[in-house]
C-alpha cells in the first residue's frame, strides 16, 4: 500500500451488528487519491436509480484521505459520502476539525456502514478495534450533548461526530457535526445516518499510517508554514475567520439579498469586524492548522455563554438573504442549526424561500401556523427552524428541501434557487459569471465550492496551471479552460482531504503528496486525477438519473439586478457550457462523458456502463 493509508475499510452491517475490515486496493488508491475520489470509485457499484437513500440498503461512508492525520497543514479533513436523500444524486459533504485526524489514527482510512440498526446505537473505534455501543438514551440530544455525553462516557481524548434531531427526523437537508460546530453540511448526509439508527461514530487512537519518505516530509513542513505566513489572506482569516468576506462579497454583488433577488444591504453590521468589536473571539484551529479560522464567542445571550464560529455561508442565508441583520439572532440561529445538526445554507435558504412565498402571497398565515414571514423578522427565522428541524407544520414542507416544497405549493420550478435540487450557496453567479457554471456543472448540486473559481477571480490564483485572475464577467473560452483545470484541481483537495484555505501552493502540495504516499506527482498531474474524480462522480450521477438538461439555473438567478456590484451581469450560462462540453469531452445531447474520454482516462467500467 501506498504511503498514507492504512489500507483498511471498516464495514459495518447495523443490522446484523456485524463488523469487518475490508482491504482497500492500491491500484485504487493511485487512481482516486482518497476522500471523496475513492469514496465514488468504492461505491460506485453500490449506487443505482431505484435505490433508496434512506433505506437500509443504502451506504453512508465515512472517508479520510492520505492527508488526513499527517502534520501536512489545513489537513484534518474527511469527507462523508451516500446517494444524497436531498437531490437523489452523488451526495457528499467535508468537514474539518479534530474528529477527521481521530478518525486516521483510529486505525483505519474509512467506514462503511450498511444496513439500519433496530435500535438507536453509536460506534466506537479506536486503535484498530471497534464496537458499536448502545445510543437509546442520546436519541433526541442536540449534537453538543451528544458529544459531551460520550465524551464523558468513553474519555475527553475521543472525538465524536454526531446528528442532532433534524437527522433524527431525516430532514433532507441534515448534517453532521463534529467538534466545535464543524459540519459535514451539504446533501443531506445527516438524515442518511438518521435512517440508519446510527447517533454517533466516536474515535480515538494514535496509529498513523507511513509516510513514504520521512526526511523529505519533515524537510517541507518549515518552508510550508513560511509560505501560509507569508500569504495575506492567512491573517486576515486568523482574525475575522471567513466573515471577514461580507463586505468585500457585497462590493462585488456577490451576497445574495432577499431570496437572490437584490444584492444591496447594510454588510457592515454583520461582517468580521463587527463580530470582534461586540464580542471577544478567540481563535479556534483544526488539528494541525496554523490558520485558526474558526472561532469561539463570549456570548451572554439567549441563553449562551459561548457560541462557535459564525460563517459567512451562515451569515448570509440567514442575514441578507432573509433581509435580518441583527448579528446577536444571527448567532443564535447558527448555534440552532448545528445544536440540531442541519446545514445552514439550505436551512436558511428555506426560510427565504417561506419569507419569498409569502410576500408573493404563495403562503399564507394560516399554512405558517400563524406566522407572518416578513422579510427582516428574525423570531419567526428563529421559529421556522425549530418548525423545519422538528418537521412540524409547514416545517414538515420545507424540511424536503425547497424544490420539493416549490411542488407542493405551486410555485414555479423557476423562481426556486435550486441547481439539481440543492439549494444555491451564498455566491451569486451575476458577480463571477464563472460561479454560474460552477452550479450547473458541480457533481453534488449548486455547490460554491465545486470549484470555488470566485476565489480565482479575487486573486487567488494558481500559476503553475496557469489559472489567472481575469474579468470577472467574462466567460470566454479560455477562461472555461481556465475553470476546468480549477474543478479538476479542487476534485484533488476534496480527495487529499486538503482545506481550499489552504495558503500552500500547488507545488507545496505535489511535494507533500510525492513524500507521503512515495507516487512522484507534478503540480500538472493533479489536472489529470482530478479530471479522472470529477468524470467518476459525474458518471454515477448520469446512472442515478440526472440529465444533461438539469445543468441549468433557475429563471431567478438570471434576472439582471441594475444597482449593486452585479452591475447588471447575467452569465451566459448555455455559451459557457457549450465551450465546457466540447472541452471536457461530454456528449452535448446526453451529458455523457464521450467514450473515449473515459477509457483515456482508465474509467473502462464505466465507458461500458454509459456506452455499452
Amino acid at each position: 500500500m501506498i504511503g498514507g493509508f492504512h489500507g483498511k475499510i471498516l464495514k459495518v452491517d447495523l443490522s446484523t451488528g456485524t463488523i469487518k475490515t475490508l482491504e482497500l486496493s492500491e491500484e485504487m488508491a493511485k487512481s482516486f487519491v482518497g476522500g471523496s475520489g475513492l469514496a465514488a470509485a468504492l461505491l460506485y457499484d453500490i449506487l443505482t436509480r431505484d435505490l433508496d437513500p434512506l433505506s437500509p440498503d443504502s451506504p453512508l461512508l465515512f472517508i479520510t484521505g492520505s492527508f488526513t492525520g499527517s502534520k501536512v497543514p489545513s489537513s484534518s479533513r474527511y469527507a462523508i459520502c451516500a446517494k444524497s436523500p436531498l437531490t437523489g444524486l452523488w451526495g457528499e459533504s467535508t468537514a474539518g476539525g479534530h474528529f477527521p485526524a481521530s478518525l486516521k489514527l483510529s486505525g483505519y482510512d474509512g467506514i462503511l456502514f450498511v444496513g439500519r440498526s433496530s435500535k438507536p446505537v453509536y460506534l466506537f473505534v479506536h486503535n484498530g478495534e471497534a464496537e458499536i455501543k448502545d445510543a437509546s438514551d442520546l436519541w433526541g440530544l442536540t449534537t453538543y450533548e451528544t458529544q459531551e455525553a460520550i465524551r464523558d462516557e468513553l474519555g475527553r481524548d475521543v472525538k465524536v461526530a454526531s446528528i442532532g434531531p433534524a437527522g433524527e427526523n431525516m430532514v433532507k437537508f441534515a448534517a453532521v457535526i463534529n467538534d466545535e460546530g464543524k459540519a459535514a453540511g451539504r446533501t443531506g448526509m445527516g438524515a442518511v445516518m438518521g435512517s440508519k439508527n446510527l447517533k454517533a461514530v466516536a474515535v480515538y487512537g494514535n496509529m498513523e499510517p507511513p509516510i513514504a519518505d520521512p526526511k523529505t516530509f519533515s524537510e517541507l513542513l518549515p518552508k510550508a508554514i513560511a509560505e501560509i505566513e507569508s500569504n495575506p489572506t492567512t491573517h486576515m482569516s486568523r482574525l475575522y475567520g471567513t466573515l471577514d468576506y461580507v463586505a468585500a462579497g457585497m462590493s462585488y454583488g456577490d451576497v445574495p439579498t432577499k431570496y437572490y433577488q437584490d444584492s444591496i444591504f447594510p454588510a457592515y453590521k454583520l461582517n468580521g469586524k463587527a463580530l470582534r468589536e461586540k464580542y471577544y473571539v478567540k481563535p479556534i484551529a483544526c488539528t494541525g492548522c496554523p490558520i485558526a479560522c474558526g472561532k469561539e464567542i463570549e456570548f451572554g445571550k439567549y441563553g449562551l455563554e459561548k457560541a462557535d464560529t459564525l460563517e459567512y455561508e451562515t451569515a448570509a442565508a440567514f442575514g441578507p438573504l432573509c433581509g435580518i441583520d441583527d448579528l446577536d439572532a444571527l448567532i443564535y440561529i447558527n448555534y440552532l442549526c448545528n445544536a440540531y445538526g442541519m446545514d445552514t445554507i439550505s436551512a436558511g435558504a428555506s426560510v427565504a424561500f417561506a419569507m419569498n412565498a409569502y410576500e408573493k402571497g404563495k403562503l399564507t398565515k394560516e399554512k405558517l401556523g400563524g406566522l407572518e414571514a416578513k422579510w427582516g423578522d428574525k423570531d419567526v427565522a428563529i421559529e421556522l427552524v425549530h418548525m423545519i428541524a422538528n418537521r412540524k407544520s409547514i416545517g414538515g414542507i420545507l424540511a424536503e428541501g425547497t424544490k420539493v416544497a416549490a411542488s407542493k405549493l405551486g410555485i414555479e420550478d423557476g423562481e426556486v434557487a435550486v441547481v439539481k435540487g440543492l439549494e444555491i450557496p451564498m455566491h451569486d453567479p451575476r458577480a463571477f459569471s464563472m460561479q454560474a457554471l460552477t452550479y450547473a456543472t458541480s457533481t453534488r448540486g449548486a455547490c460554491h465550492m465545486r470549484p470555488d473559481y470566485f476565489t480565482v477571480e479575487i486573486g487567488q490564483e494558481i500559476p503553475e496551471l496557469g489559472i489567472r485572475q481575469t474579468d470577472r464577467f467574462a466567460s470566454n473560452p479560455e477562461k472555461v479552460e481556465s475553470f476546468i483545470k480549477f474543478q479538476n484541481v479542487r476534485e484533488v483537495y476534496d480527495s487529499l482531504i486538503l482545506c481550499k484555505f489552504s495558503a500552500n501552493s500547488l507545488t507545496t502540495i505535489s511535494k507533500f503528496y510525492s513524500a507521503i504516499t512515495g507516487v512522484k506527482v507534478e503540480p500538472k498531474e493533479f489536472n489529470v486525477l482530478g479530471e479522472r474524480i470529477y468524470n467518476i462522480k459525474r458518471s454515477i450521477n448520469l446512472r442515478l438519473g440526472m440529465r444533461k438538461e438539469d445543468e441549468k439555473l433557475p429563471k431567478i438567478i438570471l434576472r439582471s439586478i441594475k444597482r449593486g456590484g452585479t452591475q447588471g451581469n447575467v452569465p451566459n450560462i448555455e455559451e459557457m457550457l457549450r465551450h465546457y462540453y466540447a472541452m471536457r469531452k461530454i456528449d452535448p445531447v446526453t451529458g455523457k462523458p464521450m467514450k473515449e474520454k473515459l477509457e483515456e482516462l482508465g474509467l473502462l467500467k464505466q465507458a461500458k456502463d454509459l456506452w455499452g
